[in-house]
């Protein structure tokens, strides 16, 4: 019964092996995240006498490396979260924090867990894949925020309101008819130094040219506003270079927004529960693929409160003797990720109102109630989350 602690961090790690009753097999000493280190180091694992299991935290994307070459080797590999190691056994009243005494205490925290330790179970390489892309998405989706915002900014000094003139529908190249309108026409003067039939002319022409719908009274609309308009910066070349820049960044950044949209639905059409995902409401071919990379496989999951609880939606307990709260915070120490894109299918729920949905149907009660807005956003990411867990694990349960 040997315990391996290992303390990853990257590019190296910190490993100690202890076994029952305090016996140090390995004080702790550090190996470098390469091919001849980590073979040496299973090595060394599997010339110890007796069963062993190496637990470390699933801490970023560090661990992978450890977990996937020790777990090819045949070891026993049990990846831990965080919190149930930092809460783990803190009965000194000194804080020590090294990588050398985290080690020591992964290691103990194996001992102690022994039994209910669950073997690393790697995530196949299409769920890998899927859950890189979503959080490359994130990253870049934040970015064009961002980008769209200093934009709005620099055109509030040029052509005021002039983003408000269209929708908001993005096409699947990441262009927007009012980026597109405002990288033309960037200054109220590009409207009004011409004449009313002359800018529909010239409009008419420039709808035709990026393949977007004329309206006449759209046309003449723009021109009454861009007359009425008061820009701060002046029509010149300076002006011109720092909008045009700035539409640049925007097309380009939404562009690659499209583009993982579309290859992150084409990947999770690959997995066996995208049916079931797609089939639920307030699903699309946006959210649908970013919640199955932020779950997961769902059969990890030994029951719905399991699953809730790693979105940190799962609701809290406050109890002491007589004393009972009523109303406890979620934890919210799962998933930020997820939390969001739960958040994202109650809100569409709520605009689509699906009536026949039962999600749908407790979200209304909760409100109709007069709930709070994120005591009935939460409660019904939770409820959704069970539906989920519910339908995706027994489909896969069908499956040959």
């Amino acid at each position: 019964m040997n315990a391996v602690g290992i303390d990853v961090s990257k590019g190296k790690s910190v490993v100690a092996i202890l076994r029952p009753f305090g016996e140090i097999v390995y004080s702790p000493f550090e190996i470098r995240h390469t091919s001849e280190r980590i073979k040496s180091l299973v090595e060394l694992i599997q010339s110890i006498d007796g069963e062993s299991r190496v637990v470390m935290e699933h801490t970023g994307r560090y661990y992978e490396v450890l977990a996937h070459h020790l777990s090819d080797a045949g070891l026993f590999v049990s990846a831990i979260n965080p919190k149930l190691i930092k809460n783990f056994d803190n009965n000194s009243l000194r804080k020590v924090k090294s990588d050398k005494a985290d080690s020591i205490k992964i290691a103990r925290y194996a001992l102690n867990k022994w039994q209910d330790l669950t073997r690393f179970n790697e995530i196949d390489e299409l769920r890998n894949q899927l859950k890189i892309m979503n959080r490359q998405f994130a990253f870049y989706t934040k970015q064009k925020i961002a980008m769209k915002n200093n934009l709005i900014g620099l055109l509030d000094e040029t052509f005021p309101g002039v983003n408000t003139f269209f929708g908001s529908h993005v096409g699947s190249d990441g262009k927007q008819k009012w980026v597109d309108f405002a990288s033309t026409y960037w200054h109220v003067d590009c409207v009004r130094k011409m004449s009313l039939n002359a800018f529909v002319n010239h409009y008419q022409k420039w709808c035709k040219r990026k393949k977007y719908l004329f309206s006449k009274e759209k046309a003449k609309n723009i021109y009454l506003n861009a007359n009425n308009l008061v820009a701060v910066l002046p029509k010149d070349n300076v002006s011109e270079l720092t909008i045009q820049q700035a539409i640049e960044q925007l097309n380009n950044t939404s562009a690659t927004v499209e583009s993982l949209r579309t290859l992150m639905n084409e990947t999770a059409s690959k997995l066996p529960e995208y049916p079931v995902v797609m089939d639920m409401k307030g699903v699309g071919p946006s959210l649908g693929p970013q919640l199955i990379a932020e779950i997961g496989d769902v059969t990890r999951f030994t029951h719905k409160g399991a699953i809730t609880a790693f979105a940190g939606v799962d609701p809290g307990v406050n109890e002491s003797g007589t004393y009972e709260q009523k109303s406890v915070r979620t934890s919210k120490r799962g998933s930020t990720y997820l939390r969001k894109n739960l958040f994202q299918v109650m809100d569409i729920l709520l605009r689509t109102s699906p009536v026949e949905d039962p999600v749908y149907q407790f979200l209304s009660k909760k409100r109709s109630e007069g709930k709070p807005y994120y005591v009935y956003m939460t409660a019904g990411a939770n409820k959704f989350l069970r539906i989920y867990y519910g339908r995706v694990k027994e489909y896969l349960s069908t499956l040959p």
